[in-house]
């Protein structure tokens, strides 16, 4: 049970603000960290989500096929410091590697002392229900019981939004190591073109150093915290390499709905993340909010995507306060 908990969990910082539709004013940011603690405990000092993570430090560099196409502050022909987290879902900062459950990337780019450009992504390409509502019913029905598979099936039958990560997991072996999965950024942005248009895009970030699963015979034997023992151990070779890709959405593409794919769309190749070292806590005073963002880039209508900031907020002042 503590792992379908664990993939419900996954890439889930927080809910929206008061400026939020009223379809949903009876959400409240500090459900969700309730409901956390209910599931995983109560964790001082850590994050109420993601608790488990390595940080890691590197650069951004932008393609010039970016910079010629978008007008973004970030889009420049200069090499950028990146601060990484990579980490597994779930509130308790204990928990074991060995589970079906996806992998968390969070990276903070410093465009310069005062602006900074964050992103938030999972091993999986879409999120656990359509809004926050639908979310926090989920959770509610997985909190542990007597009859936890009975209360998740039958709320899933009434939300069928809820079925798509779901039948991911279900179908997919979780990645061999952090460096060896694509990560999804799942909500939908949009950025300026050169002419002065927003142009509507999701992403993904595309391992150089190639896809590759575990085999399922492999999970449980492990050990508990090999996903960092591999990422020390690759990083001592070289840099892992990431390549930015952004795909060009039409009118018709969600732009509200993370549980819903894109169909196949352009893509452009706007740049390189390198990952050169791993260790340390200078990820640990970060609040990963994927809405701070650069000039030229905005957030869309997703309210899974406008929920995080509040929050992230409340997680961070926990965690700052050893809540």
């Amino acid at each position: 049970m503590r792992t379908t908990v664990t993939f419900l969990l996954t890439g889930f910082f927080g809910l929206f603000s008061s400026i939020q539709t009223a379809h949903a004013e009876a959400v409240r940011p500090v459900d969700f960290i309730n409901i956390f603690e209910k599931i995983a405990g109560k964790h001082k000092g850590v994050r109420k989500n993601h608790a488990k993570g390595i940080c890691a430090e590197g650069s951004f560099l932008p393609n010039p096929a970016a910079i010629d196409y978008f007008d973004a502050a970030l889009f420049t022909l200069k090499e950028k410091p990146v601060v990484f987290r990579f980490s597994l879902p779930g509130g308790n900062p204990l928990t074991s590697d060995n589970s079906r459950a996806p992998r968390g990337l969070a990276a903070q780019i410093t465009l310069s002392s005062n602006v900074k450009h964050n992103i938030a992504a999972l091993s999986v390409p879409v999120f656990a229900a359509k809004d926050p509502e639908t979310f926090l019913g989920l959770l509610n029905a997985s909190i542990p019981g007597d009859d936890d598979t009975t209360k998740i099936e039958a709320f899933r039958k009434k939300h069928p939004d809820t079925q798509a990560q779901a039948e991911w997991l279900k179908n997919n072996l979780p990645p061999w190591g952090y460096n060896t999965s694509e990560y999804f950024g799942i909500h939908t942005f949009f950025v300026e073109h050169k002419d002065g248009s927003m142009i509507k895009i999701r992403w993904r970030l595309k391992p150089r150093d190639g896809l590759k699963a575990i085999d399922e015979s492999e999970l449980g034997l492990n050990g508990s915290n090999y996903l960092e023992h591999r990422l020390i151990e690759r990083l001592k070779k070289s840099s892992i390499d990431f390549d930015w890709i952004i795909s060009l959405g039409e009118e018709n593409d969600s732009e509200d709905d993370p549980t819903k794919q894109w169909p196949v769309r352009p893509t452009i190749n706007v740049g390189t993340f390198k990952v050169k070292s791993s260790g340390g806590n200078n990820c640990e005073s970060i609040n990963f909010d994927p809405n701070v963002l650069s000039q030229g880039f905005l957030t869309s209508s997703d309210p899974i995507l406008r929920m995080r900031s509040p929050t992230y907020a409340i997680s961070f002042g926990k965690r700052i306060n050893n809540n």
